[in-house]
C-alpha cells in the first residue's frame, strides 16, 4: 500500500486525526523526502518539508533557489551600448560604371581630326585628307563619308531642282529643296564636332556601302 502510494503522480498528505483531539496534527512525508514527517508547509509554494529542509525563515529548498536565482539576475549589470559605434557605416556600393568606349579614329592626331571634322563643311578638305601619304583606315572611311556625303547632298539639291520645273510634280519637290541646305548646314556641323572629338560617325546609306565595301574586300585579302 505505501508502494503504491509513493507512485501516485502526486503525494498525499497524511494527518493523525482530522478532528478530536489531534485535529491539524503534523503532515507526513516530506516533499524532498520520502517517509520523513514533515514539520510545517513552505512559506511561498506551501509544500510539506520536514525539519531538515526548512530554514529559518520558512522556505523549502526550491523557494530558496528560486530567490538566489532572482537576485543574481537583478545584481548581474547591463551591457554599455548606448553610445554607438566609434566608426562611421561604410557608404553603400556603388555601381559599377562601364568603361569609357575607345574609338579607332580616337588614336589618329588632332591635327587630322580637325582636318576630317572641316571635310564635312568643306569637302576639298575631305580630298585633302584622302591624298594624304600616311592615312589610316579609320581616316581614310572619314573622308570617303565627308565626300559621299557632300555629294549626295549636291545630287539631291541638283535633282529636286530639275524636279521643280516639271509640273505637278515641282510642287512637292519646292519644299524639300527649301529644307535641304538647312539639313545639310546642320549635319555637317554635328558630324565635324563628333570626328574632332574622336567619336565614330555614321552617315546613313554612305556607312552602310562602305561597310559592304569592306566586306567584299576581305576575302580576297584572306585568298
Amino acid at each position: 500500500m505505501l508502494l503504491w502510494m509513493r507512485n501516485l503522480p502526486y503525494r498525499p498528505q497524511v494527518h493523525l486525526g482530522d478532528t478530536g483531539p489531534f485535529a491539524g496534527g503534523v503532515a507526513m512525508d516530506c516533499y524532498f523526502h520520502n517517509a520523513v514527517p514533515s514539520v510545517a508547509n513552505c512559506r511561498d509554494c506551501s509544500n510539506p518539508v520536514c525539519a531538515t529542509c526548512r530554514d529559518t525563515t520558512g522556505l523549502c529548498p526550491s523557494c530558496r533557489l528560486n530567490q538566489r536565482i532572482k537576485a543574481a539576475a537583478t545584481a548581474r549589470p547591463g551591457l554599455k551600448g548606448g553610445i554607438g559605434p566609434s566608426n562611421p557605416a561604410p557608404p553603400p556600393p556603388q555601381p559599377p560604371q562601364p568603361a569609357a568606349r575607345t574609338t579607332a579614329l580616337a588614336t589618329v592626331s588632332l591635327e587630322t581630326r580637325a582636318l576630317l571634322g572641316l571635310g564635312y563643311p568643306l569637302w576639298p578638305l575631305a580630298a585633302l585628307a584622302m591624298l594624304g601619304p600616311r592615312r589610316s583606315v579609320e581616316v581614310r572611311r572619314q573622308a570617303a563619308q565627308a565626300l559621299g556625303f557632300n555629294f549626295g547632298c549636291f545630287g539631291m539639291y541638283f535633282g529636286l531642282n530639275a524636279l521643280t520645273h516639271i509640273p505637278l510634280l515641282g510642287i512637292s519637290a519646292w519644299p524639300l529643296l527649301a529644307v535641304l541646305f538647312p539639313v545639310w548646314l546642320v549635319a555637317s556641323v554635328i558630324y565635324g564636332i563628333k570626328v574632332w572629338n574622336g567619336d565614330e560617325v555614321r552617315v546613313p546609306l554612305i556607312s552602310e556601302w562602305l561597310d559592304e565595301r569592306e566586306q567584299r574586300k576581305e576575302p580576297t585579302r584572306a585568298a
